[in-house]
């Protein structure tokens, strides 16, 4: 009989520890070479070469440029509130890495004997036959995401600097005018599963019956999720926090050396959680051709649709210029907003004249 530690088997701990040095390493080796490929694809949309000095075509720059900001001096402004200016940088890289926590990543797979599924908070159930997740998993992905702005207003309060403060307004302004409105986006999925589980929802997508084509409500649902998802975490066009031709560097201007490299960390870090998010939501998750008879594959679906994101991501960067705030803050309380709010509206409509029986 297996060893028992607080009413669950010895090897879910094993197994957990396992899953969170396999997600770990995933998102810090996304994160790095994320850097890379963005400027090697915006660079070929732009006609410039990019990254092509250290190791073959580039390959070793993100590790060139890791160095150098970890021997680059460390300059603290002498105004500055130390603590807070210090404790910034993690409390915006954290949070982006406590969000993977909830993303089902791949099928359940079978390892000596034992069912692991795969998705750090989850563990098979053998008496019930299956796998218990985090019940309110959206709301925890939710939570986590919207913690990172705290990182960027301490760190535009603690440098003591007019550029920096005005940066980190507008992330909290950012961030309240999106969060809304991609909250209540993702309404009409829970509508349709039945569950703010992240499981349930992969498993009311198997079968290529992803919500992205397989229902007009989902379909723009996705859209502004993944657009409102994008100015959360001040992506281009949507950067405002971080202007460089108005608020020289914004939030992060007074920074250097590591700590100016752990705000580009967590912003990659969010980046590669925010596609996550998207996937599981919209795009089935790991569900792909034969997933279900070889679970091996899952985890390969679930990366290839998240690269594919950040791909768009960087698209968007190479082509779409930068909002002026006004029209950022238009674009999130009179268009985005209202939208998502018709959706619901529309797909509670829908399901009452029983149009999205066959999602029930």
């Amino acid at each position: 009989m297996d060893n028992v530690i607080l009413g669950l088997p010895l090897y879910y701990y094993i197994a957990m520890v396992a899953k969170v040095l396999v997600a770990f390493v995933f998102v810090l080796l996304t994160v790095a070479y994320a850097t890379y490929a963005e400027r090697k694809i915006i660079g070929h949309m732009q006609v410039r070469i990019g990254p092509n000095r250290v190791g073959p075509l580039g390959l070793l720059q993100p590790i060139a440029d890791g160095l150098k900001l970890f021997f680059k001096e460390e300059i603290v402004p002498g105004q500055a509130s130390k603590f807070a200016f210090l404790l910034a940088p993690l409390v915006a890289l954290v949070p982006a890495f406590l969000t993977f926590a909830a993303v089902p990543f791949g099928n359940t797979i079978e390892v000596m004997g034992y069912k692991v599924p795969l998705q750090i908070a989850a563990y098979y159930d053998t008496d019930m036959g299956k796998v218990i997740d985090l019940n309110v998993g959206v709301l925890y992905v939710l939570a986590m995401a919207s913690l990172g702005v705290y990182g960027i207003v301490l760190a535009g309060w603690a440098s003591n600097s007019k550029y920096s403060l005005l940066g980190g307004l507008r992330a909290s302004a950012q961030m309240v005018s999106y969060e809304l409105a991609a909250g209540l986006a993702i309404i009409p999925v829970f509508m349709l599963v039945g569950s703010l589980s992240l499981q349930e929802i992969v498993k009311a997508q198997e079968g290529f019956k992803w919500f992205i084509w397989s229902n007009p409500m989902t379909f723009v649902a996705a859209f502004l999720f993944y657009l409102c998802s994008l100015a959360e975490i001040n992506r281009t066009p949507f950067d405002l926090p971080e202007a460089e031709t108005e608020l020289v560097s914004g939030f992060c201007t007074e920074y250097s050396s590591m700590k100016y490299a752990m705000f580009f960390m967590a912003e990659y870090a969010n980046m590669v959680t925010v596609c996550a998010i998207t996937t599981t939501m919209f795009l089935g998750g790991w569900d792909g051709p034969f997933s279900s008879s070889i679970p091996l594959l899952s985890p390969l679906y679930f990366i290839a649709k998240v690269y594919f994101l950040m791909f768009l991501t960087m698209w968007i960067r190479a082509t779409v210029p930068r909002y002026r705030y006004d029209q950022l803050m238009t674009l999130g309380w009179k268009v985005l907003l209202p939208t998502s709010l018709c959706l619901i509206v529309l797909t509670g409509l829908a399901g009452f004249l029983g149009f999205n029986t066959f999602f029930g």
